[in-house]
């Protein structure tokens, strides 16, 4: 290794070197494995279940059905993709994890909302919109804190681009 490659790496701040570290580490890429095989298996089992059914479900079961499916295969979709790069992602795994998460919970809380509008009572009504609206918003508060963190790593990656020769 020349002087010039060692002086380099000893430029590389402590906080990038350790995002970035546990980033492309075998644990975090074993939990994205994880996330691929429970998105692809839960939508295998709710697609098998469906296909079996000996009558017609009604159409807003198969709708219900259709989203699970489509929110599954999302998450192994998005797994796929994590361990298809070989580089840090700078945290955009995140980002993305995060939308996806924020669409499913905003879907399934306005499904939720409705169903007990027509459904339930004003107490069932109450509840779901409050239930809605705390994991709504937990969703957002998730989706700030990855653009946040996105944009550390990437203004600690430009610094670093910049001091370097």
């Amino acid at each position: 290794m020349s002087e010039q490659n060692r002086a380099a790496q000893r430029a590389v701040p402590e906080q990038l070197e350790g995002a970035l570290a546990t980033e492309v580490s075998l644990r975090s890429r074993l939990r994205h494995v994880a996330v691929g095989l429970a998105g692809g298996c839960g939508a295998a089992m709710i697609a098998v279940l469906w296909a079996t059914e000996p009558n017609a479900l009604p159409t807003r079961t198969q709708a219900v059905f259709a989203g699970l499916i489509a929110i599954g295969l999302a998450w192994a979709a998005f797994a796929g993709w994590v361990l298809s790069w070989r580089r840090p992602l700078f945290a955009r795994d995140r980002v993305l994890s995060a939308r996806i998460a924020l669409a499913a919970t905003a879907v399934t809380a306005l499904a939720g909302v409705a169903l007990a509008a027509v459904r339930g009572s004003t107490a069932d009504l109450m509840a779901t919109t409050a239930g809605g609206v705390v994991f709504t918003a937990a969703a957002m508060l998730t989706l700030v804190r990855a653009r946040r963190r996105r944009r550390e790593l990437l203004r600690l990656r430009d610094a670093l681009r910049q001091d370097t020769p």
